[in-house]
Formats: C-alpha cells, structure tokens, sequence
C-alpha cells in the first residue's frame, strides 16, 4: 500500500486573531504559534493502522505552506509516516481549496498512490472541500466522513462507512485508488515517540516550489474579512420562580410575541 495524508498547518486554536489592515488574512506576531490541523491527526492515525494490517505500506505526508509548515510535516514523520513532501507556498493569506487540491493532485498524479487521505476539514477555514476536489481532478472515488475503514486482503477494494444525518451510516465498496476524508472518532491519534521524533528532525523532506506547477483559476476569489458584529447580550432573570415568570411575561409583551 502506498499512501498519501494530507496535513494542514494552522494557528493553534487559542492563538489571538487579529486582521490586517488590508483586511484580506489575519496577521502574525512573533508570538503566534502553529500546529497541525487537528482534523488530519486522526487522517495520519488511520494510515498507520493500515501499515500495521499490511506491513509492505509506504506512508507520505504533503503538506502547503510557508517554512514552518515544515513543522507540520515533522510532526507526520514524529507519529510515524516514512516521507514529507512540502509544497512551498511563499503566500501566506487565503488560498482557495481549488488551488490546494490542484497542487496535492499534481503531485499525486502518476505516483501510483493507492489511497489518499484527508481529515474531513480544516480547524481554520472548515471548507471541507479539498478531499472531494482532489479526488475529482484525479478522476477517482471520493467517500467524505470516513468513520470505518477495512482494505480487502487483495488491496484492490476498501470497505467504508460514512457518518449521514442522525447518526446513521451509510456503507460502501470503493474500489482502490480512493480519496477518504476521516472523520473524527475513527480513532485515537497516538502520540509522536521520541525515536521517531529525534528520527524526523533528521529527515530531508522533499521540498517543491509552488510556482512550479501550472497556473490554474482558483476559482474562489477572498474580497475582505471582518470579525463578527457584537450581539445583544443575555438578560439574567432573578428571584423566584414566579417572579421569573412575571419578568418573562413582561418581556414578552414588550417585544408583542403575545397579546
């Protein structure tokens, strides 16, 4: 098996966000800091409980960024992929999915990967469009909000099933080469080992310019950004129960929700 995990590098989830003043991104301080797109550990994890079912797999890890998306990748290798590939993208504002998936699928195209794995979206963005994209511009199946998986023992079909409303799941045969997009709760991301830690910061990650491949139209242009308007706040109601109730009545009224 050969397999390729997509990686995404975004600002930690507590990071303090402030626009720019072209208010097109966000902008970065010294002290902003990164990490791997929680959605994707569990796409990384996956990939080693299938090299754990068929021990001959080769796991890549791709990711697009500036250099410290290399931190991502590194992270990868930590867990315990064999490879990174760093698509080098000096642009550090809005890319669209159409051009992400462009790029991985470029790559991808003709090095005979039997399987491409996605988290199912982005901690910063939440498109949840470069999965399907990719698969669609190679011209292969796609399943979206892969919770189970099982490779058959030939490693020419994959069994799945995707998480639909209300909890249900539907179930499919895909035949091999696929595009999954892994939900979360599939699994549980291990935690990088030192060995392979001290192995990955060794590592020569296998670096591609971005403007090396074909220009595209990205299809998907960013006019501006803004931060979300301040609502009303809550009002808290106090003293007993019925005179909560008189309060609730009274504004009710006032609002005429009732006559």
């Amino acid at each position: 098996m050969k397999i390729l995990v997509c990686v995404k590098h975004v600002m930690e989830s507590e990071s303090k966000i402030r626009i720019n003043d072209s208010r097109k991104w966000v902008e970065y301080s010294s002290s902003t800091r990164f990490e791997m797109n929680k959605f994707d550990t569990y796409a990384i994890e996956e990939a080693l409980l299938i090299k754990e079912r068929f021990a001959d797999s080769r796991i890549h890890a791709i990711s697009i960024g500036p250099d410290h998306a290399r931190d991502t990748l590194r992270r990868a290798l930590g867990m315990g992929a064999d490879e990174g590939i760093h698509i080098k993208d000096k642009n550090i504002g809005f890319r669209p999915p159409l051009l992400t998936a462009s790029w991985i699928a470029a790559y991808a195209k003709n090095k005979g990967y039997n399987l491409i794995l996605t988290g199912i979206m982005s901690d910063d963005e939440m498109n949840a469009q470069t999965g399907p994209m990719i698969a669609q511009i190679l011209s292969i199946p796609c399943c979206t909000a892969t919770i189970y998986e099982k490779i058959s023992p030939d490693k020419k079909m994959v069994s799945v099933e995707r998480e639909i409303e209300g909890g249900a799941r539907d179930g499919f045969d895909i035949k091999l080469p696929c595009v999954l997009t892994i939900q979360t709760g599939i699994n549980c991301p291990r935690y990088p080992a030192l060995s392979k830690v001290l192995r990955a910061k060794k590592k020569e990650l296998e670096v591609i310019d971005s403007n090396s491949f074909d220009e595209i139209k990205q299809g998907l242009t960013l006019k501006s950004i803004r931060s979300p308007k301040k609502k009303m706040k809550g009002i808290f109601l106090e003293g007993t129960r019925e005179d909560k109730m008189d309060q609730l009545m009274d504004i009710l009224g006032k609002q005429a929700l009732f006559q």
